[in-house]
Formats: structure tokens, C-alpha cells, sequence
């Protein structure tokens, strides 16, 4: 290659350096480095001539020639000529230094060459440095920066220069003023003291095994001296952190004497730089190497600078230590191990500072203290053997820190002393107790909330670190176990450590389970020996409280009962076998339950049920009165949890049923009165179950300690009564008396059945109405207090569920009961009627189910009293998510207790509404409660609906389990109930749904038990209703309408005839009910009500239609217009004709309630038919529009004729009647011609406008069509048209005027693929309109043929010529679109039936080169469907038929092939594919394939998709013609059409290729290539670009004479300049093969 073409190209390069785009300059510089490994003598001598040449190039171009030659220079170092190295040396000087001032970037270039040379020729460089680095002359920065540089990278290399270099260097650095030479030197000083270090370090490797560390000593001291004695004081902090690095460096190789004598000075300077600079890393990197230096020589002067040291250490240590800023993090570890240096010198004098340090309460400094404490305990163990227990003494202060970042440090330091045995000393179970105190700490933060402060350590953190270090310290450190076990028993019972407990159960587990396992003997406690520990009885009791709220406390249910499980030996021997069985079943079910899952109530029982196995297992009744005594005094642990505090009472209840000692349990059950905090509701409840409990063993003894504790001292105001009563008011005497009340209840629920009964009214009633404040119980309560009321209303609930258990086995008159019913239902009337703020509704409800059903009776008065205060109390409330208004004196409920307070309620009136049902279980009875229900199953509000439907599915239920039909009773309410309910089975809410099935369901049981039928019957269409609700669940609409309907089938079928009035009068009601869907169902359930019975209903007729038409124009809701369109059906097909007039001559658009008219229209066959008949008969003779010239825009507008649109609106509503397949399928070709016809004529019309309406313009007119004729071709179920014409979207295309004859094609399509069969007799009703006035119905009907000729159906159907002939004919259309569609449908031939391609070849060929030469094409339609019809023909034709025109259709192509226009440069691409098959063999051919194969090529990066689909396939195909081999292979291989190409390695491949088989015609190949350069597409020209680098990459030498570099070189050097990037990268990237 000429040489001056590669300079040329070097220097195209080397201006393009400095390009602004980034990828360019990379790629630049790449291409200059591949030229310059190839050629580096000749690269690097343009660069430097360039940079001699430019002596005014801007920096940055400047900088990135430098760094071209640096890395050339790094890669070929070996090869480069001797002179070539002498002369960059001296080029790379000149750069650095000709500016006397510092450029950074330039002068670092320049130096980094230097630096790169000198790896290899050394002597050369330092000739060159040295030259510049004269004695008495300050050198330029940059050259001292070179020699620190090289004495890096170079080490063994510079060493042996560096004693001359620090000869030179020492008189020059009192000549160094600025600050900038300054920390040059001290920089290379630095680099040079490190270079001798490693140099010394590594003397087996080193050429001159001789140097000596005392070699340097001597200037290294002199340059130290100047250093230390004037820079590191400078006030510029950079250099004086540079100083400083250097000083720290040099000390290693200073002599010991000298040394020795500037300890003294260093140390106290090195300090003082602390306060001066920020970074403080590097200051102690430097303390750290003196303190190296000065220990490895054994100094003795450094012991006078330790409390200087000591001071300024522990406060760099103390400084926060930021994780995400490295050098904080090295600073603190050099800091680190200054200390761990000083306490191999002087283990004593730093161990009593870092103990003094740790009293000083400042945060910051204690943190660093403990940091250092820790740093030293780990790693120097051995002096630290003796301080220990100073160290242990230590510790305490810290310990007492509130800072939690203290504690954390306090933490790490106490595992570093498990690990090193100061735990079991004495004073070690401290620092126990502080872990353990940490594993309990609150929570910081309340979701939601976030830290502040990001060094800040939440409790969290903190807990879950102590956490960890108890779990390592129990199984990681051995010989810890017997300090652990069993004193951590302790922290267990004290509630500070409650949230402690889950980690503490956990490695007590641990502890237990390793001693039982190895049969140690201090797994037996002596619980007599140990102090502190808790008594085996308040273990047990604390262990199995925990276990009752298993997810309190981090969950500490499961840990605490394998605790108590692994200590049962301990607990009581006896203890080991009911519990090896009892608790393994009660974990099992904590490990498959959640917080929300826990049935609580039960979960509870079965604790209870494994305490009372328990004791009656141990049998020892002195244990057991110590367990009631000690769980007794235990209860105040509890006064800040009082769910715990409740439960525990029920255990101190069921230990006092196994307490035989009478005064023991005397005793108790006062201490637990006297004791307990009654003005809790929580605890009065949990003191009054766990006495209940007690009374079971104990009845006498309780009822007597009872009235005794009622007669004392505590209820008189006098303040001198017992100690723990005193000066109570007058509110805590009434919750006292509460107490009492509520224990009186539970004693009756709890006590033996065969005892109570007679103490019912003497004991029990008599004390609760003393406690009332009443004499009698009839007297009016005057009470304000709501406890007492609460207490007094649960108690007699109680009281009420014992004597109804006691009364199954013995009768009993209970003659108290109105009275007490009247006192609860005047607790309900006081209660305010829009709130639910207590649970006095739901407790006097319970109540009073409790009290109904004991004798006597009430009477009706009472009855209906009863049902009406309750039931509108509840009903009235509001929903459940309404917040209510704050009052003064009322706290409002959170969500959740407000949720459990409805929840109650209702159920609790639903009880209620049974019991009153089960006292008269008739069909009276039972209206008698519904009466009081009837109104709020209607209301307007979802939350009333809702309980009213409920209650009533309940009481149903509860009726028909119940229900004994002795004699033929009639069901008189039946109609009436099934009228108010069946509506509701479509109600809004789902709940509502559900309970509406269930109560029609039941109601029919009901009427079939009243029929006669036996209890067991089972009616198959009634049990059919349940599986409805499930449906109903998340319902359409039509679900509702079937389950209405079924529903009524079943209904009517059970109905008797003289409750159908009854039932269809209560239906008209809910037309109008509050909710649109059981408006609806009303009206679905009346329709097939009349259906299937309305034979009997005569006289009713003309009120029932008066009625739906008044309804009708109310009715908004589409669904609900449905189900009573359907009604309005069974009347309209009586009066067809009027029906259709006055339906025609509705409004436009039709509102809904027409088009169900129309819709319900189709469901008759007969009446369908003739409706189709007349409509098509109208839309033939019709004018479909009228043109109107436009006011606004001027033209005209086509407006739609009135009656035809309104006639393509109703034929389109009844066509969606499924029952119009019938009269649909029968005329399906000429409704399918009429509407596609009638769509063509609708595409681009308005709608007309109408005076009276503003609605008509919104109808789309075409959408109109195109819908009926979607549902037509749906109606006559061609499914697969459908599917594919719906996956193409071609409904939206058909209608749109620019897609639709994309649409039409679609639609021919699907067609003829899946209705061949019909095509026939559409292709006849169609033909005609071809010759049609309208060119609208023209267009559509060619475009329909024209596609049907791509499909081979219609030569099977012999439809061919027919279609043929049409297309022949539209070839001469005056409208250019239908010429442009016959020409398609010509080609189409090719696709549809190839073998009819030769019949009709001098026809296709005509019309396709006529085509191709059409004058009146504007957007070059006709001409792309031309050649790619003819493209599809060629495919088929006979050779002989296309011979002698191949030569000719090329010629034509060719200027298509860059066409600014995609599709026809695809097309012509294609089209020149099919014509090889005609040339294959001819040499004239061959020529036409290797003028084009450039630009196919270059195309095959074409932006285009499509193109370079169709540039692969040419090629492909055309690969035989080329003429060689390879290049055929390369072509069929790599270019598929779905596979990827890399087109770099594709063109590199090729052009090797064209060089060997062709390299006659690469003249002609750059030449067409070179043209490309000039493209439209950025793309070609960086593919063109590429195309020239390849060539010329694989090109030998010798055929260089085939191509003319100078067009080339001015090509590329063009393109370097292009405004695209990524043509600039491939011009430089071709470039970069000039070599």
C-alpha cells in the first residue's frame, strides 16, 4: 500500500482524535493503535510530527495524541528502532517541559510515556531526565514527578540510580519556594523511600544483591532534616499530608541514632497535624511507620511521647467511622494497630489508660475506648492475662451508659471476653445480666417511622445483637455452660426481661438438652442452694402464662413450653411423663398456627386441661397449696398485662379445685379479692372465672367467703379498713360490688348442676340485688354506673345458662324472669341509638335467650316488646366502618374492638330471634318475629340489608331444624315471604345473595315438611339451589339471570296456585325496590312466573302491562331493561306489525330499551324472517346517502339516508338474538352481500342530524354496518372466520376509511379459508354491483375478488374465470384505487392457483409492465403492487413465456432499488430474486447480479426490516448466478431469514472471497462502494464504510493495483467528518486496516 495513502489516513486520524463524540474518539484511537502495532515506526512518527507541525493544538488533542503514543509504546516497547525510542524520549520531554507551568493533563501524558519507555530502556530515559535535572537548577515539576513514577514502576531498575538522584536532589530542596515543587519532592521522596524498602525486601531478586539500607541512610537523613525542619509545617494541607507520608516512609531507612534523637520532635509534629487537616488516614499511616520504626529498634525515648501518643490516638480512635467512606474506615484500623505496637512496648501504661478513659461519660470518647479494649483483648492475649479482672472492674461504667451506640461497643468487648475466659471470674454474671437486659429492650420506633440519624443504633439493632452473642455464647463458648445454667433461670420470672424471654427459653433449651443429653449431675437443680432463682412453683406458673399468649413478647409460647418440658425433672419428678405425652401435641399446634388463626379460647382450655392433669398427677397436696400461693403473690407481675393477669387467675382457679386444705383455699380466694385492681373490666372478669373455677370444687366455701367479703370493711367509706383498701371513693365501691356481682355468675355457671338450683334465689340472686343497690328486684334500677349494669347483665346470663343446663334434668320455675327482663330491656333503651359504644346490646340479648326459654312463658304483649326494642336497636346502628363522633366522656373503640363489638351484637340477636322462634315454632310464630325484620330487607343501605337478610336465612334455619308438622297445618305466609325474599338473591351485596338462596331453599323445605313429605325427603330441583351460591359469589349478570330463573322454575313448581297472586304482587313491588339488580330480579322472576303459570293470571294481564310500561321509561339499568324486555316479548309477538313501525321510526341511536325491543324481536324464527326479508328488500332500493355541500370545510359531505341506517340498526340488535340462526343461516348470501355492500356505502358517511334529537351525530354510520355484519357471520356460527377476522382486528380496519380495504381483505380472507362453501353464491349476489354507480361499493367489491384469487378455493369451486374476467375488466377502472386492486388480484393468481399462471400469461405480464409504467399513481401504489404481483407470478410462468423479457424487467427495476420509497425498494428487491431462475446460466445475467450485489450488500443494513428481509432472499436465491462456490455457501448459510446476522464478520468473510474469485472486478466493487459513501441511510454509509475497511484488510499486495487509494483514502477521510457517529466510528474503524 502507498505509503502516502496510510500517512493520509494516520492523518485523518490524528485530526479526528479530539472528536466530540466519545465513541468516536474510542474507536479513533483504536484504529491508530492497530496501525500503529502494525507499523509503529511510521504511526509514531506521524504523531509526533504532528504534534511538531501543530505546536498550537488545543490540550486535550494534544493529550489524547500523547496517550496514542504511550500505548503503542506499552504494546510494541521490543520492536521499536533505537532511534525511533531516542526520539519519542526526546519528544515526550519536550512536551512535559516545554511549558514552565503545570498543565496537568498534557504534561502527565508526556510524563506517563516517559514511564512507559522506562520499563524497558532505563538508561536512555534517566540520560534524558537527568539532562533536565541539573545540579543547582529547580527541575520542572513534571520531571521529579517521572522519577517517583519510575521508581515504581521500575523498581529494580531505579534504585541503583537513586543515590546520585538524592546527591542531586538535596541542595535543590532548599531551592524549592513554591508549594507545588515542594510536594513534588516530598512525593518522590516518599516513592523512592518505598522503592528502597521493597528493594531491600526482595535482594534474591534484585540485580545488585550489595545495596544497604545504610547506602541511603546519610541523604535520606539530610532530606528528612529539610522536610521536618521547614515543609510539614506549611499551610497548604495537601503538601503537608504529603510531608508527612514522606517522613513516615524515610524513618524505616534513617540511621537508629538519628532516629532516635527525632522521636522526641516527630511524634509531637506528626500529632499536631491531626488538628490541621482533615484526611486523617495518611497522618497515622506515617504515625503507624514511625511507632514500626522506633519499636523494631527498641527506641527508649519514645516511652516520654506515650501520653502525647496515648491522647492524640484515642481521640482519632473515638472519631465516628463512616462504613461508605473507605478512609475513615483505614484510619480507624492504622489507629488500631498504633495501639496494638504501643502495648507490645508498654502493655501496663496503655491498659490504665484505656480503663481511665472508659469513666469519661462522653459518648464519642467511650465508644473509642471500648473500640481499642476490644482491638487489644483479641489480639494480644498474653498481656492481657493479668489485667482481667481489672478489665471486668472496668467495664461496669460503660455498662451504666444510656447510648445505645455505647452499649453496642459494650456488647462486642463482652464476647471478646466470653472468648477469652473473663466470663466465668467473678463479676462475670454481670456482664450476663447486661446481655440479657438488652435481649428485653422495647421496640425504638413505631411502624412507619425512620431513623434520623444513619450512625444511629435502635433498640432493635441492639437487641438482636444480644440476641445472637447469648445464642454464641451458649453454643460456641464450652466452658460458659455452668455460669449459664441454671442462673439464667432467674431472668425469666422479673417482668422487666418479658421480651427477653424468647432467647432466653432458646439457650436454656440448648444448656438443658446438652446436660440431660451427657448425664451431667448439675442438670438437677437444688433450688434450696441457689440464689436468686425462682421457686419451681413461679417457674411453672410464668412458663405456662407464657405459653397461654404464645406470639406475645417475640413469641414466647413455643420456647416456654419445651422449656418447661426439658425442666421437668426439676419442676416435680412426677411431672416427666404426663408432659412427655402432654405438650409435644400442644407445640405441634403453635407450629401451625398464626397470631390471627389461634383459636384463643380453646388454645386456653387445653393449658388449663394440661395444668389440672398436671397437679392431679403430682398429688401432693402441700405442692399444690404452695403453687396457689405463690401464683397468688405472683399476680401483681401482672398489673401492666392484664389479658396475662386474667389468665392467671384461672390458673390459680384450677390449682384451688385441686387445694384440699379448706383454710388455704379460704385464704386465697380473700387475698385474691383484697388484692385484686377492680376497676379494670379485664381483671373483674379474669378474678370472677378464676373464683367460679374454684367454686366447682369448693361451693359452700366460696358462696361463704363471698357474702363475707360482701359484708366487710371494703365497702364502707371509712379510711381506717385494710391497708390495701384505703380511702376507696364512691366509683370503686360500685366496681368492687361489680366484681362481686360477676363471681355470683360465674359460681352458678361453674358449680356442680345437682347443687345450685336451691341456692339460686337465696344465695345467689338475693347477694347480686343487695350489691344492685336494690331491695327487690322490681324497683327501677337506679344505677348510673355501666359497669355495674355490664357486671349485673353477664351474671344473669349466666345465671340463666345454669338453670336451663340444671332444668334438663329437673323442673324449676323461674319466677324472676319478666322482672329481670324488663330491667335489661330498659339497659337497651338508655343506650344511645346511633352508637354502638358498649356491649351492653349484645350482653342483654344473650341475656335475655338465656331467660326466654325458662318457664314461665312470656305473653304476646311482652313477646312483641321484646323483638322490637332488640331488633330496631341493632338495626338501627350504623355500619360497622363508620367512625363515630367523639363524646366527652366516651374513649372512641379502635377498629378492631369496634369490629368484635358488631360481630357480638348481631350474633347475639340472632340467638335472641331463636329463642323467641322456639318457644312457638308455627307458621304464626314465625311471622311474628319476621313482622319485625319485614321493613329493613328493602332499605336503601347495604349494612341493613345485609343483617336483616341474615337474621332472617337464621331464624329460617333454625325453624325448619325444628319444625314437627303434627297435623296438615297450610303454610299461609309462604307467597308473602318468597315475594320479600327472592328479589334479594340478585341484591348488590354478596352476602346478601348468599342468605337470600339460603332462605327460599329452606322456606321450600319448610313447604314441602308441611305437605307431608317425610324429614328425610330430599327434592332435588330445591337441593339444585345451593350450588347457586356459589356462582352468585362474584357474579355477572347473567348468572343472575339463570339463577333467577331456575329459582323461579323451582319456586313455582312448589308453589300453591293460591299464593301465586300473593307472590306476584309482592314482585311488583320490587320493581321499584332500593336496589336496580333486584328490580331486575323481579322482573326476571315475573317473566318466568308467567312463563310457566301465567295461564291462570288472565285478569291481570292489562294492569301487569300498564305497570311495566310505567316502569319501563324509569328502569336506567341495561340489565334489569333486559330481563323485562323479555317480559314485554311474550306480549310483542301478538302485534308484529306496529311493533316494527313505531320501532323504525324511534329516535336515533335507538335508546336501550328499543334495541331489547328489537333484540327480544329475533327470538321468534317466523317473525325474523320476514323482518330480514323486508329489510334487505328496503336497503337494495335505497339511496344509502345524500351528498350535501359542507358549510364549514366547502366540498361535499356524504349524510346517511334516515330509514336505511335505522333499518341496518334494528337488523343489527335482532341479529343478536341467538334465535336468529335459523332465518340467518337460511339467507346468509344475500344478507351478506347486502350488508357488505351497505358497509361500502356507509365508509366515510355521517350520520343524518335531527332536529328534535342532539344525540343522532354520535352514530358511527359505518360501525353501524360493519357490527351487523359481525354478529351475521357470528349468528350463522362460522366460528373460525370469526376467531381470525377477530385476531386480525379487522373489524376496526373495515370501517375506518384509510384501513378499509385492509379490512375487506381480511374479511376475503377468513372466507375463503374457512367458508368455501358459501363463497359461490356470494361471488353471484355480488358481481353485479362491480359495474355498480357507487365507485365506494366498486372498491369494496374488487378488493373482496381480489383476494379471493389468492386463494385456491375458488379454482376447486370454479370461480376462477368469473373472477379472472372481472379483474381483466377493472384493469381500465377510471378510479385508480380499482385499478390498483384488479392488478393485485391479478398476482394474486400466482399465490391462489399457480397452475392457472401459464393459461393466462400474456394477460398477467401485459398488465403487470403496464402497471409498472402507470402515469396516474400518485403514491406509486399501482407500480409496487405491479412488481410484486409480477414478483409472485415469475415464481410460476414458463421460461419460454419470460425469456426474452428478463434483460428488459431488470432494466426497469433497477432504479427502484434506492428508492427513497421502503416498500417499493422491497418489492423491486424481491422481484429481482424470482428473475434469476430466467437468467441462470446466461452470462449477460450474471453481469445484471454483480452490478447490483454492492447495493443488495450495503442494503442488508437497510433501517428497514422488510428490506433486509427481501436483500437475504435475492441474494439467496441469486447465489448460484454469481460464479463462485464459496461466496454461493456464504449466501445460503448466513443469510436465513429469521437469523440474526453479524454483518462485520459477514462482510469480512466475503470480501476475502470476492478478492480470490473475482479480483478482476474489485475496480468496479470499490467503485460502486464508494458511491455508497454519499448515501440517504447513515446506516449504508457506515456499512459501506465497513465494507472498503474489510476489502482493504484482506487485500495482498499485489492486487493494490486494482483499486484507486486515493478515492478511497478521500472517502474515508470524508466520512470522518460525517454528522453521525456511527458512521465517524466505522470510517476511523477502516482506517485502522490501512496497513
Amino acid at each position: 500500500m502507498d505509503k502516502t495513502d496510510v500517512e493520509q489516513v494516520t492523518l485523518a486520524l490524528l485530526d479526528a482524535a479530539n472528536d466530540k463524540d466519545s465513541d468516536v474518539q474510542d474507536q479513533v484511537r483504536k484504529s491508530m493503535l492497530t496501525l500503529g502495532k502494525q507499523q509503529p515506526d511510521r504511526v509514531l512518527a506521524m504523531c509526533q510530527d504532528y504534534l511538531l507541525k501543530h505546536p498550537k493544538l488545543v490540550v486535550s488533542h494534544r493529550v489524547v495524541i500523547l496517550q496514542t503514543i504511550e500505548l503503542i509504546v506499552g504494546c510494541r516497547i521490543e520492536v521499536i528502532s533505537p532511534p525511533r525510542i531516542k526520539s519519542i524520549i526526546s519528544l515526550a520531554s519536550d512536551e512535559m517541559t516545554r511549558s514552565k507551568d503545570v498543565v496537568p493533563d498534557w504534561q502527565q501524558a508526556a510524563s506517563n510515556i516517559l514511564v512507559a519507555v522506562g520499563n524497558k530502556h532505563i538508561n536512555d530515559i534517566m540520560e534524558e531526565i537527568l539532562s533536565k535535572f541539573q545540579p543547582g537548577v529547580l527541575p520542572h515539576f513534571f520531571v521529579v514527578q517521572t522519577l517517583a513514577n519510575l521508581s515504581d514502576s521500575n523498581v529494580y531498575g531505579m534504585v541503583p540510580f537513586l543515590n546520585a538522584i538524592l546527591g542531586t536532589m538535596l541542595p535543590m530542596l532548599s531551592m524549592a519556594k513554591q508549594d507545588n515543587m515542594k510536594w513534588v519532592f516530598s512525593s518522590a521522596l516518599c516513592h523512592f523511600s518505598d522503592s528502597i524498602l521493597e528493594y531491600l525486601a526482595n535482594l534474591d531478586k534484585a540485580p545488585d544483591p550489595t545495596v544497604r539500607k545504610d547506602t541511603f541512610s546519610s541523604e535520606i537523613y539530610a532530606a528528612f532534616d529539610i522536610l521536618f525542619s521547614n515543609w510539614v509545617q506549611s499551610r497548604e494541607p495537601k503538601l503537608r499530608l504529603t510531608v508527612a507520608e514522606a517522613l513516615g516512609s524515610m524513618c524505616h531507612l534513617m540511621a537508629s541514632d538519628k532516629l532516635e534523637e527525632q522521636i522526641p520532635k516527630l511524634i509531637p509534629v506528626i500529632l499536631s497535624l491531626y488538628k490541621k487537616n482533615n484526611e486523617h488516614y495518611i497522618i497515622s499511616k506515617s504515625l503507624c511507620q514511625v511507632l514500626d520504626a522506633s519499636v523494631n529498634m527498641g527506641s527508649r525515648v519514645l516511652e516520654t511521647q506515650l501520653e502525647s501518643l496515648l491522647f492524640a490516638l484515642h481521640q482519632q480512635v473515638s472519631a465516628p467511622v463512616d462504613y461508605s467512606n473507605p478512609p475513615t474506615v483505614k484510619n480507624h484500623n492504622e489507629v488500631l494497630r498504633c495501639f496494638s505496637l504501643l502495648a507490645n512496648s508498654f502493655p501496663d501504661r496503655l491498659v490504665m489508660f484505656v480503663l481511665q478513659k472508659l469513666e469519661n461519660s462522653n459518648e464519642r470518647s467511650r465508644m473509642g475506648s471500648l473500640a481499642v479494649l476490644r482491638h487489644l483483648i483479641n489480639s494480644t492475649t498474653s498481656t492481657m492475662e493479668t489485667k482481667k479482672l481489672l478489665i471486668l472492674a472496668s467495664i461496669r461504667q460503660p455498662m451504666a451508659d444510656h447510648s445505645n451506640k455505647v452499649k453496642k461497643r459494650v456488647v462486642q468487648v463482652i464476647s471478646a471476653m466470653a472468648h477469652h475466659g473473663y466470663l466465668e471470674l467473678e463479676g462475670g454474671e454481670l456482664l450476663v445480666r447486661f446481655i440479657v437486659q438488652h435481649c428485653a429492650l422495647p421496640d425504638t420506633y413505631q411502624r412507619g417511622q425512620r431513623p434520623t440519624d444513619p450512625e444511629e443504633v435502635t433498640n432493635e439493632a441492639l437487641r438482636t445483637m444480644c440476641d445472637n452473642t447469648l445464642h454464641l455464647l451458649t453454643t460456641t463458648v464450652g466452658r460458659l455452660a455452668d455460669v449459664l445454667w441454671p442462673k439464667l433461670l432467674y431472668y425469666l420470672t422479673p417482668s422487666q426481661f418479658n421480651n427477653a424471654t424468647t432467647p432466653l427459653c432458646k439457650s436454656l433449651i440448648v444448656l438443658g438438652n446438652k446436660k440431660k443429653t451427657n448425664q451431667e449431675p448439675s442438670f438437677k437443680i437444688d433450688f434450696t442452694q441457689e440464689v436468686n432463682l425462682p421457686s419451681p412453683q413461679t417457674l411453672m406458673i410464668r412458663l405456662l402464662v407464657n405459653a397461654a399468649f404464645p406470639f406475645n413478647s417475640r413469641g414466647h409460647g413455643a420456647p416456654s413450653l419445651s422449656l418447661l418440658h426439658i425442666l421437668s425433672p426439676n419442676i416435680h419428678p412426677k411431672t416427666e411423663v404426663v408432659w412427655e405425652k402432654e405438650i409435644p401435641p400442644l407445640l405441634s399446634v403453635l407450629e401451625e398456627s398464626m397470631a390471627e388463626s389461634l383459636d384463643k379460647k380453646q388454645w386456653d382450655e387445653k393449658l388449663l386441661k394440661l395444668l389440672s392433669k398436671t397437679l392431679v398427677t403430682i398429688d401432693d397436696d402441700k405442692w399444690v397449696c404452695q403453687l396457689a400461693a405463690e401464683a397468688t403473690r405472683y399476680l401483681s407481675t401482672y398489673n401492666n398485662y392484664l389479658e396475662e393477669k386474667s389468665f392467671l387467675y384461672r390458673v390459680i382457679g384450677v390449682t384451688l379445685q385441686q387445694c384440699f386444705n379448706k383454710e388455704v383455699v379460704k385464704k386465697q380466694l380473700q387475698e385474691i379479692l383484697l388484692i385484686a385492681r377492680h376497676n379494670d373490666a379485664v381483671e373483674r372478669e379474669g378474678v370472677a372465672m378464676g373464683i367460679g373455677l374454684c367454686a366447682n370444687s369448693h361451693l359452700e366455701g366460696t358462696l361463704a367467703k363471698l357474702d363475707e367479703f360482701g359484708k366487710s370493711d371494703a365497702f364502707k367509706k371509712s379510711p381506717s379498713i385494710f391497708n390495701l383498701l384505703k380511702e376507696r371513693n364512691d366509683v370503686e365501691v360500685e366496681k368492687v360490688k361489680s366484681t362481686l356481682i360477676l363471681c355470683y355468675g360465674q359460681v352458678a355457671l361453674n358449680a356442680p348442676p345437682e347443687k345450685i338450683l336451691n341456692r339460686i334465689d337465696q344465695d345467689i340472686l338475693r347477694c347480686i340485688s343487695k350489691h344492685f343497690n336494690t331491695k327487690v328486684l322490681g324497683i327501677k334500677v337506679e344505677t348510673k354506673d355501666l359497669t355495674m349494669k355490664l357486671s349485673l347483665i353477664q351474671s344473669v346470663g349466666l345465671i340463666a345458662k345454669a338453670i336451663s343446663e340444671c332444668v334438663k334434668k329437673q323442673g324449676y320455675v323461674f319466677s324472676r324472669k319478666q322482672e329481670l327482663i324488663t330491667v335489661m330491656l330498659d339497659f337497651i333503651k338508655s343506650e344511645p341509638a346511633d352508637a354502638l359504644r358498649t356491649p351492653v346490646r349484645h350482653l342483654v340479648m344473650s341475656t335475655c335467650a338465656n331467660l326466654i326459654p325458662l318457664d314461665p312463658p312470656l305473653s304476646e304483649n311482652e313477646g312483641f316488646d321484646l323483638l322490637k326494642v332488640c331488633v330496631n336497636s341493632v338495626f338501627s346502628l350504623p355500619p360497622e366502618t363508620h367512625t363515630p363522633e367523639k363524646t366527652k366522656e366516651e374513649e372512641i373503640l379502635d377498629p378492631k374492638q369496634r369490629k368484635a363489638l358488631y360481630k357480638n351484637t348481631l350474633a347475639a340477636l340472632q340467638e335472641l330471634l331463636k329463642s323467641v322462634l322456639a318457644k312457638d315454632p308455627t307458621p304464626d310464630g314465625l311471622q311474628s318475629v319476621f313482622k319485625h325484620i319485614e321493613s329493613w330487607l328493602s332499605s336503601g343501605q347495604d349494612h341493613d340489608r345485609e343483617r336483616a337478610v341474615t337474621a332472617t336465612a337464621h331464624i329460617l334455619a333454625f325453624y325448619l331444624d325444628n319444625l314437627t308438622v303434627k297435623n296438615m297445618v297450610s303454610f299461609h305466609n309462604l307467597g308473602a315471604l318468597l315475594g320479600r325474599l327472592s328479589p334479594r338473591c340478585s341484591d348488590p351485596n354478596a352476602v346478601v345473595r348468599a342468605a337470600a338462596i339460603d332462605s327460599i331453599y329452606t322456606l321450600l323445605y319448610m313447604q314441602l315438611r308441611y305437605e307431608g313429605f317425610a324429614l328425610d325427603y330430599k327434592d332435588e330441583a330445591v337441593d339444585g339451589l345451593l350450588p347457586l351460591k356459589d356462582q352468585l359469589e362474584n357474579p355477572d349478570h347473567s348468572i343472575l339471570y339463570k339463577t333467577c330463573s331456575h329459582l323461579t322454575k323451582v319456586m313455582s313448581k312448589r308453589l300453591p296456585q293460591q299464593q301465586l297472586t300473593t307472590l306476584v304482587f309482592m314482585l311488583f313491588e320490587g320493581l321499584v325496590d332500593s336496589q336496580t339488580n333486584c328490580c331486575r330480579a323481579s322482573s326476571v322472576i315475573l317473566n318466568t312466573l308467567l312463563k310457566n303459570r301465567g295461564g291462570g293470571l288472565q285478569d291481570l294481564v292489562p294492569e301487569m302491562l300498564e305497570v311495566l310500561h310505567m316502569r319501563l321509561q324509569s328502569i336506567t339499568e341495561e340489565q334489569v331493561r333486559v330481563a323485562v324486555g323479555q317480559t314485554v316479548l311474550i306480549l310483542a309477538s301478538q302485534h308484529l306489525q306496529t311493533v316494527i313501525n313505531t320501532l323504525v321510526n324511534q329516535p336515533l341511536p335507538y335508546d336501550s330499551w328499543t334495541s331489547e325491543m328489537w333484540m327480544a324481536l329475533g327470538a321468534d324464527p317466523i317473525v325474523a324472517s320476514q323482518i330480514i326479508e323486508m329489510v334487505m328488500e328496503k336497503l337494495v332500493i335505497m339511496a344509502p346517502y345524500v351528498e350535501k355541500e359542507s358549510m364549514m370545510r366547502g366540498g361535499t359531505t356524504k349524510v346517511a339516508a334516515n330509514q336505511p341506517l335505522a333499518m341496518t340498526c334494528g337488523l343489527k340488535e335482532l341479529l343478536l338474538n341467538g334465535q336468529s340462526h335459523e332465518p340467518a343461516v337460511s339467507r346468509f348470501p344475500q344478507l351478506f352481500s347486502c350488508l357488505t355492500l351497505r358497509l361500502a356505502a356507509s365508509i366515510g358517511v355521517v350520520a343524518p342530524k335531527d332536529n328534535n334529537s342532539k344525540h343522532t351525530a354520535s352514530i358511527h354510520v359505518a360501525g353501524v354496518a360493519a357490527e351487523a355484519l359481525r354478529i351475521l357471520i357470528a349468528r350463522v356460527q362460522l366460528d373460525d372466520v370469526m376467531k381470525r377476522l377477530d385476531e386480525d382486528n379487522a373489524w376496526g380496519a373495515i370501517q375506518e376509511p384509510s384501513k378499509h380495504i385492509t379490512g375487506v381483505t381480511l374479511l376475503a380472507r377468513a372466507m375463503a379459508k374457512h367458508a368455501g362453501p358459501r363463497l359461490p353464491a356470494i361471488v353471484e349476489c355480488l358481481c353485479p354491483s362491480l359495474n355498480n354507480i357507487y365507485e365506494c361499493q366498486r372498491i369494496t367489491v374488487t378488493a373482496f375478488f381480489s383476494e379471493l384469487l389468492n386463494h385456491h378455493v375458488v379454482t376447486e369451486l370454479m370461480l376462477i374465470d368469473v373472477l379472472m374476467n372481472n379483474m381483466m375488466e377493472r384493469i381500465s377502472d377510471p378510479c385508480s384505487t380499482v385499478r390498483m386492486l384488479a392488478v393485485r388480484g391479478l398476482g394474486n393468481i400466482a399465490v391462489g392457483s399457480p397452475e392457472k399462471v401459464n393459461k393466462y400469461a400474456k394477460e398477467l405480464l401485459a398488465a403487470m409492465s403496464s402497471g409498472m409504467e402507470e402515469k396516474d399513481d400518485p403514491g406509486k401504489l399501482i407500480t409496487l403492487e405491479a412488481m410484486s404481483g409480477l414478483s409472485k407470478v415469475l415464481l410460476h410462468l414458463d421460461k419460454k413465456n419470460v425469456h426474452l423479457l428478463v434483460v428488459y424487467i431488470f432494466m426497469k427495476i433497477k432504479p427502484f432499488l434506492e428508492s427513497e420509497n421502503d416498500d417499493i425498494r422491497c418489492a423491486s428487491i424481491y422481484l429481482m430474486g424470482h428473475l434469476s431462475k430466467f437468467g441462470s446460466g446466461e452470462q449477460v445475467f450474471k453481469d445484471q447480479i454483480h452490478n447490483v450485489l454492492v447495493s443488495l450488500l450495503l442494503h442488508l443494513v437497510d433501517p428497514n426490516t422488510q428490506v433486509v428481509k427481501a436483500c437475504k432472499y435475492a441474494m439467496r436465491v441469486c447465489a448460484p448466478v454469481v460464479g463462485s462456490e464459496q461466496i454461493t455457501a456464504m449466501f445460503q448459510n448466513h443469510l436465513l431469514e429469521e437469523k440474526s446476522l453479524h454483518y462485520g464478520e459477514f462482510i469480512n468473510n466475503l470480501t476475502k472471497y470476492l478478492i480470490q474469485d473475482f479480483p478482476g472486478m474489485l475496480n468496479f466493487y470499490h467503485i460502486s462502494v464508494i458511491q455508497f459513501f454519499k448515501s440517504n441511510w447513515s446506516e449504508v454509509r457506515a456499512g459501506a464504510a465497513m465494507f472498503i475497511g474489510f476489502l482493504l484488510g484482506n487485500l495482498q499486495e499485489e492486487h493494490l493495483s486494482h483499486l484507486n487509494m486515493g478515492t478511497v483514502t478521500k472517502g474515508l477521510v470524508m466520512l470522518l467528518q460525517d454528522p453521525d457517529p456511527v458512521v465517524r466510528v466505522k470510517a476511523a474503524e477502516a482506517m485502522g486496516r490501512f496497513h
